[in-house]
């Protein structure tokens, strides 16, 4: 029923309640990176928010025409000396599946990781592209 609760928060884009002692009651987030899909003549592109990850840390897969981003971004250890007052960033580990559109090739997707952003590429099919067809006048 929390969950349920907590979901309904954040749907509403609403803060926890606090508790009776004034403290907030802290939940820990579902770990789902934000993704905006981009099309143009030539290519599908996807552009993941990966911040502090490496590449290393994130797989790209394409399997039955269906394309999947998975990971995992770690939770820093506390160090000696050092106190976390609140954690507020999701960790863990995530799966974000796009099904590919008709006209993508599944065979010509490459991948590139720069600045905490990962850029999936996904060609369009040559088939899918408009031919122009001359109209002959007799």
């Amino acid at each position: 029923m929390e969950e349920l609760h907590n979901r309904l928060l954040n749907v509403f884009n609403l803060t926890a309640p606090r508790r009776g002692d004034g403290q907030e009651s802290i939940t820990v987030a579902e770990w789902a990176p934000l993704v905006d899909i981009i099309e143009d003549d030539k290519e599908y592109l996807l552009k993941a928010e990966l911040p502090e990850m490496r590449k290393e840390d994130v797989k790209v897969t394409v399997e039955n025409g269906v394309l999947t981003i998975s990971g995992e971004r770690k939770l820093e250890k506390e160090e000696k000396g050092k106190k976390y007052h609140r954690i507020e960033r999701a960790y863990g580990s995530f799966v974000r599946s796009f099904t590919l559109p008709d006209d993508a090739d599944a065979d010509r997707v490459s991948a590139e990781f720069k600045d905490g952003v990962l850029k999936v590429h996904v060609a369009k099919s040559e088939a899918a592209k408009p031919k122009q067809i001359e109209v002959k006048v007799s």
